[in-house]
């Protein structure tokens, strides 16, 4: 899991982080991933709106113990507004090309959010950083797996894009087993800060690159 919440913010210093005269972090990137996704029979991923920042809300409401070792912003509970803010800032973001969120349903309940997938520009001018998180409701089903396949290939396929990352703590070993099972290889753990509870003040850093064309057969 990671934070998805928040409104964007570029990090200079992080790892890949372009030299000048490049593209920096938080700038957008060519292209957008589409606005709908299909990850798996019955599961729909779509661009965050304003008119699911109530969905929403209940959901991470629902769902703050949940998240609560994991998320910062799980601290305490947002209020509609706070939501409502940050559905807009999502959407100037995704409009601008550095963020773009999406939130998963079921189509069995369409109108309930069940978790939410971000793609991040903050790492570099040819990578993105992935986020997510799925209602402890919904755990274990495979929606998480399925859902971020889905996202991480939608990144991979814009241009420019060589490579994605996703960040989770050592003791979130649910995220470990997501990245696993997606292709990702833990490329290093870093020092990081603890700001959630069920931190260590360690973070894994999992790549996924885009594959090179195969060989072509001259006739």
């Amino acid at each position: 899991m990671d934070h998805v919440m928040p409104p964007p913010r570029g990090d200079a210093s992080a790892p890949g982080a372009p030299s000048a005269g490049r593209r920096t972090p938080g700038t957008p990137a060519p292209g957008r991933p589409p606005e709908l996704l299909r990850p798996a029979e019955g599961i729909t991923l779509r661009r965050r709106s304003p008119a699911q920042a109530t969905a929403l809300n209940a959901a991470v409401r629902a769902n703050l113990e949940h998240l609560r070792p994991w998320m910062e912003w799980a601290a305490e509970a947002p209020t509609p507004a706070r939501t409502v803010a940050l559905t807009v800032a999502g959407v100037a973001a995704w409009d601008a090309g550095t963020d773009f969120i999406y939130l998963a349903a079921l189509d069995a309940e369409p109108g309930r959010v069940i978790g939410s997938f971000g793609l991040h520009r903050r790492i570099g001018p040819d990578a993105l950083e992935i986020g997510y998180w799925v209602s402890a409701e919904h755990g274990r089903r495979g929606i998480a797996t399925a859902a971020a396949r889905s996202v991480t290939a939608a990144a991979l396929a814009l241009p420019g894009i060589r490579r994605v990352e996703l960040h989770c703590d050592p003791a979130n070993t649910a995220s470990g087993a997501v990245a696993r099972r997606l292709g990702f290889r833990l490329d290093r753990v870093v020092d990081a800060p603890v700001r959630a509870p069920g931190e260590t003040g360690r973070k894994q850093v999992w790549i996924r690159e885009r594959r090179p064309p195969g060989p072509c057969t001259v006739w």
